[in-house]
Protein backbone atom coordinates (compact mmCIF):
# COMPACT_ATOMS: atom_id res chain seq x y z
CA UNK A 1 0.00 0.00 0.00
CA UNK A 2 2.65 2.69 1.22
CA UNK A 3 4.54 1.68 -2.19
CA UNK A 4 1.29 2.64 -4.24
CA UNK A 5 1.32 6.10 -2.16
CA UNK A 6 4.85 7.16 -2.92
CA UNK A 7 4.38 6.22 -6.49
CA UNK A 8 0.81 8.22 -6.67
CA UNK A 9 3.29 11.22 -4.85
CA UNK A 10 5.99 10.73 -7.44
CA UNK A 11 3.55 10.65 -11.04
CA UNK A 12 1.69 13.70 -9.11
CA UNK A 13 4.84 15.70 -8.87
CA UNK A 14 6.17 14.79 -12.41
CA UNK A 15 2.71 15.82 -14.06
CA UNK A 16 2.54 19.18 -12.34
CA UNK A 17 5.81 19.87 -13.05
CA UNK A 18 5.20 18.72 -16.34
CA UNK A 19 2.24 21.13 -17.00
CA UNK A 20 4.05 24.01 -15.23
CA UNK A 21 7.21 23.34 -17.75
CA UNK A 22 9.86 23.01 -14.63
CA UNK A 23 10.43 19.39 -15.58
CA UNK A 24 13.79 20.58 -15.83
CA UNK A 25 13.99 21.27 -12.06
CA UNK A 26 12.32 17.92 -11.06
CA UNK A 27 14.98 16.04 -13.04
CA UNK A 28 18.01 18.39 -11.27
CA UNK A 29 16.18 17.56 -7.84
CA UNK A 30 16.23 13.38 -8.79
CA UNK A 31 19.57 13.52 -9.18
CA UNK A 32 20.50 15.95 -6.02
CA UNK A 33 18.30 13.84 -4.16
CA UNK A 34 20.36 10.80 -5.69
CA UNK A 35 23.46 12.78 -5.20
CA UNK A 36 23.26 13.82 -1.64
CA UNK A 37 21.58 10.52 -0.51
CA UNK A 38 24.95 8.28 -1.94
CA UNK A 39 27.01 11.43 0.37
CA UNK A 40 24.67 10.87 3.58
CA UNK A 41 25.20 7.09 3.51
CA UNK A 42 29.07 6.84 2.92
CA UNK A 43 28.77 9.74 6.10
CA UNK A 44 26.99 7.16 8.55
CA UNK A 45 29.06 4.34 7.48
CA UNK A 46 31.83 5.96 9.55
CA UNK A 47 30.06 6.80 12.84
CA UNK A 48 28.11 3.25 12.66
CA UNK A 49 30.65 1.17 12.25
CA UNK A 50 32.29 3.30 15.13
CA UNK A 51 29.16 2.65 17.43
CA UNK A 52 28.94 -1.40 16.16
CA UNK A 53 32.16 -1.74 17.26
CA UNK A 54 31.44 -0.35 20.54
CA UNK A 55 28.80 -2.97 20.91
CA UNK A 56 31.14 -5.66 19.92
CA UNK A 57 33.21 -4.39 22.69
CA UNK A 58 30.49 -4.08 25.04
CA UNK A 59 29.02 -7.38 24.13
CA UNK A 60 32.90 -8.97 24.78
CA UNK A 61 33.53 -7.32 28.02
CA UNK A 62 30.15 -8.34 29.40
CA UNK A 63 28.75 -4.30 29.90
CA UNK A 64 25.81 -5.58 27.46
CA UNK A 65 24.98 -8.37 29.90
CA UNK A 66 25.38 -5.91 32.42
CA UNK A 67 22.75 -3.36 30.56
CA UNK A 68 20.35 -6.58 29.71
CA UNK A 69 20.32 -7.56 33.55
CA UNK A 70 19.21 -4.29 34.79
CA UNK A 71 16.61 -4.05 32.26
CA UNK A 72 15.50 -7.62 33.19
CA UNK A 73 13.04 -6.84 35.63
CA UNK A 74 11.42 -3.83 33.14
CA UNK A 75 11.10 -6.48 30.71
CA UNK A 76 9.21 -8.91 33.30
CA UNK A 77 6.84 -5.93 33.79
CA UNK A 78 6.73 -5.37 30.33
CA UNK A 79 6.19 -8.86 28.93
CA UNK A 80 4.33 -10.71 31.90
CA UNK A 81 3.18 -13.46 29.18
CA UNK A 82 6.52 -14.04 28.49
CA UNK A 83 8.22 -17.01 30.16
CA UNK A 84 11.37 -16.16 31.80
CA UNK A 85 13.52 -17.95 30.34
CA UNK A 86 12.49 -18.01 26.87
CA UNK A 87 14.76 -16.65 24.03
CA UNK A 88 12.72 -14.11 23.59
CA UNK A 89 13.42 -12.40 26.82
CA UNK A 90 17.03 -12.25 25.78
CA UNK A 91 16.66 -10.70 21.83
CA UNK A 92 14.19 -8.86 23.68
CA UNK A 93 16.79 -6.99 26.56
CA UNK A 94 19.18 -7.10 23.23
CA UNK A 95 16.70 -5.03 20.88
CA UNK A 96 15.96 -2.19 23.99
CA UNK A 97 19.82 -2.36 24.77
CA UNK A 98 21.10 -1.42 21.25
CA UNK A 99 17.96 1.26 21.25
CA UNK A 100 19.13 3.09 24.16
CA UNK A 101 22.40 3.36 22.32
CA UNK A 102 20.71 4.90 18.91
CA UNK A 103 21.82 1.69 17.03
CA UNK A 104 18.77 1.15 15.32
CA UNK A 105 20.22 -0.73 12.37
CA UNK A 106 21.69 -3.08 15.48
CA UNK A 107 18.42 -3.26 16.99
CA UNK A 108 16.77 -4.40 13.99
CA UNK A 109 17.60 -7.41 13.62
CA UNK A 110 17.22 -8.39 17.51
CA UNK A 111 14.12 -7.00 16.89
CA UNK A 112 13.04 -9.28 14.10
CA UNK A 113 14.55 -12.44 16.38
CA UNK A 114 12.38 -11.60 19.58
CA UNK A 115 9.29 -11.40 17.17
CA UNK A 116 9.59 -14.55 15.73
CA UNK A 117 10.40 -15.93 18.98
CA UNK A 118 7.32 -14.34 20.61
CA UNK A 119 5.53 -15.89 17.80
CA UNK A 120 6.11 -19.42 18.95
CA UNK A 121 4.29 -18.47 21.80
CA UNK A 122 1.53 -16.96 20.17
CA UNK A 123 -1.92 -19.22 19.87
CA UNK A 124 -3.16 -17.14 16.94
CA UNK A 125 -0.73 -17.23 14.47
CA UNK A 126 -2.89 -14.88 12.12
CA UNK A 127 -3.24 -11.91 14.99
CA UNK A 128 -0.27 -10.33 16.67
CA UNK A 129 -0.03 -11.31 20.48
CA UNK A 130 0.11 -8.74 23.40
CA UNK A 131 3.47 -8.89 24.03
CA UNK A 132 4.40 -8.71 20.11
CA UNK A 133 2.15 -5.48 20.02
CA UNK A 134 4.34 -4.19 23.17
CA UNK A 135 7.60 -4.97 21.68
CA UNK A 136 6.56 -3.17 18.05
CA UNK A 137 5.05 -0.09 20.61
CA UNK A 138 8.74 -0.10 22.58
CA UNK A 139 10.57 -0.22 19.49
CA UNK A 140 9.12 2.36 17.54
CA UNK A 141 8.76 5.08 20.61
CA UNK A 142 13.01 3.89 22.22
CA UNK A 143 14.15 5.90 24.97
CA UNK A 144 17.74 6.62 23.05
CA UNK A 145 20.83 7.68 25.18
CA UNK A 146 22.66 8.89 22.03
CA UNK A 147 21.14 9.48 18.67
CA UNK A 148 24.22 7.95 16.33
CA UNK A 149 22.65 8.32 13.51
CA UNK A 150 21.40 11.80 13.97
CA UNK A 151 24.47 13.29 14.91
CA UNK A 152 26.23 11.48 12.12
CA UNK A 153 23.55 13.46 9.85
CA UNK A 154 24.56 16.43 11.55
CA UNK A 155 28.36 15.94 11.43
CA UNK A 156 28.03 15.45 7.40
CA UNK A 157 26.22 18.61 6.97
CA UNK A 158 28.61 20.32 8.70
CA UNK A 159 26.77 21.68 12.26
CA UNK A 160 29.18 23.51 15.05
CA UNK A 161 27.72 21.34 17.45
CA UNK A 162 26.01 17.96 16.22
CA UNK A 163 25.97 16.88 19.62
CA UNK A 164 23.33 18.87 21.06
CA UNK A 165 20.82 17.15 20.29
CA UNK A 166 21.28 14.85 22.73
CA UNK A 167 19.25 16.17 25.64
CA UNK A 168 15.77 17.12 23.56
CA UNK A 169 16.02 13.59 22.02
CA UNK A 170 16.51 11.34 25.37
CA UNK A 171 13.29 14.14 26.40
CA UNK A 172 11.15 13.44 23.52
CA UNK A 173 12.05 9.84 22.94
CA UNK A 174 11.18 9.74 26.98
CA UNK A 175 8.27 10.97 26.28
CA UNK A 176 7.13 8.81 23.34
CA UNK A 177 7.80 5.76 25.15
CA UNK A 178 6.14 6.62 28.04
CA UNK A 179 3.14 7.06 25.63
CA UNK A 180 3.52 4.19 24.23
CA UNK A 181 3.79 2.32 27.22
CA UNK A 182 0.35 3.92 28.15
CA UNK A 183 -0.99 3.04 24.94
CA UNK A 184 -0.42 -0.40 25.08
CA UNK A 185 -1.40 -1.23 28.62
CA UNK A 186 -4.55 0.81 27.95
CA UNK A 187 -5.30 -1.76 25.14
CA UNK A 188 -4.22 -4.72 27.15
CA UNK A 189 -6.74 -3.87 29.32
CA UNK A 190 -9.73 -3.38 26.87
CA UNK A 191 -8.53 -6.55 24.91
CA UNK A 192 -8.92 -8.38 28.79
CA UNK A 193 -12.09 -7.06 29.47
CA UNK A 194 -13.23 -7.70 26.11
CA UNK A 195 -12.55 -11.76 26.45
CA UNK A 196 -13.16 -11.99 29.96
CA UNK A 197 -16.51 -13.27 30.11
CA UNK A 198 -18.96 -10.87 32.88
CA UNK A 199 -20.79 -11.99 35.50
Amino acid sequence: MVNWIWLFFIVCGFAVAAAQGNIDAVTKAVFDGAKNGVTISFGLISILVFWLGMMRIAEDSGLLRKVAKGLRPLVRLLFPDVPKDHPAVGYIMSNMSANLLGLGNAATPMGIKAMQELQTLNPDKSTASPAMCTLLALNTASITLIPTTLIAIRMNYNSANPAEIVGTTLLATAVATLAAIAADRYCRRRLLAKTVPKG
